[in-house]
């Protein structure tokens, strides 16, 4: 399956894409999918997040464990951007970045981030039409 593929799926989910600009922001300011993976293994979040990148099930994520990782001063200007606070985004975080890593690293490998960013880009824009 495709990388806009797998995106579709995730997007099917009531037409709520604020999630999506949400993770695509975290994404960018982490240096993508790789860089967001290595963040949350370095705040001791490796079990969890090595379950989304491999072939088994994922583990949940708690807003306070994404908080954790991520900041509030982060958290803080991403929400901003999008119009929602900070405990709106780390649920949003918590709820969906678990499925979408997990799509987006078919077979337990990490994405070349730059077609990450164009796939997420290519996404939001059926989203703003």
């Amino acid at each position: 399956m495709s990388l806009f593929n797998q995106l579709g799926s995730l997007l099917d989910n009531g037409g709520d894409s604020n999630w999506l600009s949400s993770a695509n922001t975290v994404l960018e300011q982490n240096g993508g999918v790789s860089g967001l993976v290595e963040k949350f293994q370095s705040g001791g979040l490796g079990e969890i997040v090595n379950s989304w990148v491999g072939t088994g099930s994922n583990l949940s994520i708690t807003p306070e464990q994404i908080e954790s990782v991520l900041g509030q001063s982060q958290l803080g200007d991403v929400a901003a951007k999008l119009g929602l606070d900070s405990s709106q985004l780390s649920q949003q975080l918590a709820d969906h970045l678990p499925t979408l890593i997990d799509k987006l690293t078919p077979g337990g490998e990490l994405p070349a981030d730059n077609l990450l960013a164009q796939g997420l880009d290519l996404a939001k824009g059926l989203f703003n039409r």
